[in-house]
């Protein structure tokens, strides 16, 4: 089966802090965090490594280790990083036919400063990551099964529609996992062409991103889960999804995006677990255990493995727990592909793992009487 994955390529360098090096500072109402260093001083590092990283790097690493004929969609400088990054996708049997390069800026570069929990920070120069032209796109690098399109920046975004279009004329599954930056700005554009895309992946800070552009038309508020007796609610449902001062139910937000046009709807939640919504249900897989070493690139590992599982026929259910088992993988290693798992070897984790996958389902459309008042009660918490 023949894939292509468009968006981002970069050389990642990593610097692993200790953690009595370097303090942490957590806000109490908020979920954000911050890494500090002493200004004007010489910080030790545990280890400095440098690899080659970027959505549509990683997704297609992933997709060529799960067997996939691959070739990726991305634009390179003229410079020694893009020698690097081609020369690891031929290693990894990705074809670089598609891989353009420009001689108006350089590669893109990211700096990851790793300590504490290993949720890095991350300094990124996107370079000619965001000039992706028109004229970049040739219909024949859409002639695929499966077309993988990770977060676009810059001028880069502009060519979403323009991709999805050619990927639907081709016959391809159409699969996406945007960016903060991209769903923000060209939240507009974005919404329109989901009526062409089969699989949008996101995680709760993206998916909160869209809630202000979905407000107009599907409103604020939306009922919880639907919950047996003694059943637990779930983590994602016990608040809302906030942005720009609107809330949305995790339940309402499904329903939006499903409405829109894709087939399949992930959410991922973190540690707490991750969601698909098809148009009739909404399905639940746990996280599995692991040790974390880094969490970049588990995303990419996600949905792209996700997306695999998919286009090969398996049900939603057996697509979310192969994403989770990589994606677990991926981030007992700092940096975005060593622990890219494949085919055979995440079979045999699926299989070793299954007792462990409590799964759960809900209908996604559901009487509910008082939507604006559930919504009121999951913000109280």
């Amino acid at each position: 089966m023949k894939a292509l994955t468009v968006g981002g390529a970069m050389i990642d360098t990593i610097a692993i802090i200790e953690s009595s090096r370097i303090e942490r500072m957590a806000m109490s109402n908020a979920d954000s965090s911050f890494l500090l260093m002493e200004e004007g001083r010489k910080t030790e590092a545990l280890e400095i490594s440098t690899h080659i990283g970027g959505g549509a790097v990683n997704a297609a690493v992933s997709m060529s280790r799960l067997g996939f004929d691959v070739s990726t969609l991305i634009k390179l400088g003229q410079d020694n990083r893009a020698e690097t990054i081609l020369t690891t996708l031929e290693h990894e049997g990705v074809s670089t036919r598609w891989a353009l390069r420009d001689n108006r800026a350089p590669t893109g570069a990211s700096v990851l400063i790793s300590s504490h929990d290993r949720n890095a920070a991350v300094f990124t120069f996107r370079g000619v990551n965001t000039m992706l032209e028109t004229s970049d796109l040739h219909d024949n690098a859409f002639a695929v099964d499966v077309i993988y399109i990770t977060s676009l920046s810059g001028r880069s975004a502009e060519r979403f529609p323009d991709i999805v279009r050619r990927a639907k004329a081709q016959g391809a599954l159409v699969a996406t996992n945007p960016g903060v930056r991209q769903l923000s700005a060209r939240a507009g554009p974005f919404q329109d062409a989901l009526r062409m895309v089969d699989i949008v992946a996101l995680n709760r800070s993206e998916a909160s991103t869209l809630v202000p552009s979905l407000i107009a038309q599907f409103g604020e508020g939306g009922p919880k889960l639907p919950l047996a007796e003694g059943e637990e609610r779930p983590d994602i449902d016990k608040r809302p999804l906030s942005g720009g001062g609107f809330d949305m139910s995790v339940v309402q937000f499904f329903r939006a995006l499903t409405s829109l046009g894709p087939k399949r709807v992930l959410l991922t939640d973190g540690k707490r677990g991750a969601y698909v919504a098809t148009p009739e249900e909404i399905v639940f897989c746990p996280s599995v255990d692991c040790t974390v070493a880094g969490t970049a690139g588990a995303g990419d590992a996600f949905t792209s493995t996700y997306t695999a599982f998919e286009a090969l026929g398996f049900p939603p259910v057996e697509a979310l727990k192969a994403a989770t088992i990589n994606a677990a993988s991926v981030v007992g290693f700092v940096d975005t592909q060593a622990g890219l798992l494949k085919r055979e070897e995440l079979e045999k984790r699926i299989e070793a793992l299954g007792p462990q996958f409590t799964t759960r389902s809900w209908p996604l459309h559901f009487e509910s009487p008082d939507d604006e008042r559930e919504v009121g009660e999951m913000a109280a918490e």
